[in-house]
């Protein structure tokens, strides 16, 4: 059932990015030229928003609201200095993998200029990265390497859930995580601890790694994360400018709100289980930074067939005070 949600999820997702298109192209093709750039993602992303019959209006009225936000923020979109397009554009789920998160992209190509928006239907997670015994996650994440300790650790775990796998090919019958004893405590929860104490070692010896956990985790590039909460019947805008690319004043014409500079981390605070009312999680764990950085991490396996690798969900639990954010009202 699960993976039927997460289908619609995502299709749904897919088609908040069209909306967000439609919604710009709406809101500037009257007084400029805007392209909507015609690629195999863009064509994607409008059969899923074509196929939302009942939710069309919801996610128009969401993307309205942003683009609302977003044209107090970003004179650009509106007044151009020259007469270059203003080109709309859907990036690949493959860029996303690669470290930027941007969903939808506005390009003026005259003047090297572009913001992006990731588009969130009725959820916040950022970046779903995994752990194997075949992952550097130091080297990927960081550019530098885990330790041997590390792998000394969380390679026999990782060998003796690919030995369940692989023995019940054998037999026909695939292995199942619901069939395991204890799967937090005898996976999740070691695992988990090897992670936590590599991180600790890894930034003893390199004092930026605070800072590229969180560029890694929200992206290389600037952006304006849109989200839309059904329920409410809000759309919430917050700006994530850690290099200072968003809210740039077009000639003569300045932004109407300012958008502070976030500052990254520059230390672990604390890096250990999550605890509730006493008691310790097994699959999550809490990262908290200084200038007000907080990440939930918890550890889960994407599938209910046993694989020798686990999966990251990623929360941003708390942000710098200065992050720029506006709840607008559809209505």
């Amino acid at each position: 059932i699960d993976m039927a949600k997460s289908g619609i999820q995502t299709k749904l997702g897919k088609a908040f990015e069209y909306a967000c298109v439609n919604a710009l192209f709406e809101k500037y093709n009257s007084t400029q030229d805007v392209v909507i750039e015609d690629t195999p993602q863009m064509i994607t992303a409008k059969g899923c928003f074509e196929n939302a019959d009942d939710k069309q209006q919801d996610l128009m009225d969401a993307a309205h609201a942003a683009v609302r936000v977003i044209d107090r923020l970003e004179p650009r979109l509106k007044y151009e200095d020259n007469d270059t397009p203003l080109i709309l554009s859907v990036q690949t789920d493959a860029t996303g993998i690669a470290g930027d998160v941007r969903d939808v992209l506005c390009i003026r190509k005259g003047h090297r200029w572009e913001i992006g928006l990731s588009c969130k239907h009725n959820h916040h997670a950022v970046k779903h990265s995994r752990l194997s015994d075949q992952i550097d996650f130091g080297a990927d994440w960081f550019g530098y390497s885990c330790s041997e300790t590390y792998f000394s650790e969380v390679v026999p775990k990782f060998t003796e859930l690919r030995t369940l796998r692989d023995e019940s090919k054998e037999t026909g019958n695939p292995a199942l995580w619901s069939e395991l004893d204890d799967k937090a405590g005898d996976y999740y929860e070691p695992i988990l601890q090897s992670f936590m104490d590599e991180l600790a070692r890894l930034s003893e010896k390199y004092s930026d790694i605070p800072e590229k956990l969180i560029r890694y985790l929200i992206g290389r590039y600037d952006f304006y994360k849109v989200i839309t909460d059904d329920a409410r019947r809000t759309t919430r805008v917050e700006a994530i400018n850690i290099a200072g690319t968003l809210n740039e004043s077009s000639e003569g014409h300045k932004p109407i709100t300012n958008v502070p500079l976030l500052k990254t981390p520059t230390k672990f605070y604390h890096i250990g289980f999550k605890e509730d009312k006493g008691i310790k999680s097994k699959n999550t764990i809490h990262v908290v930074c200084d200038n007000g950085w907080e990440i939930s991490m918890r550890l889960h396996n994407a599938s209910s067939k046993i694989e020798p690798s686990l999966k990251f969900d990623v929360q941003l639990i708390s942000f710098p005070s200065t992050l720029f954010a506006q709840v607008e009202p559809w209505d």
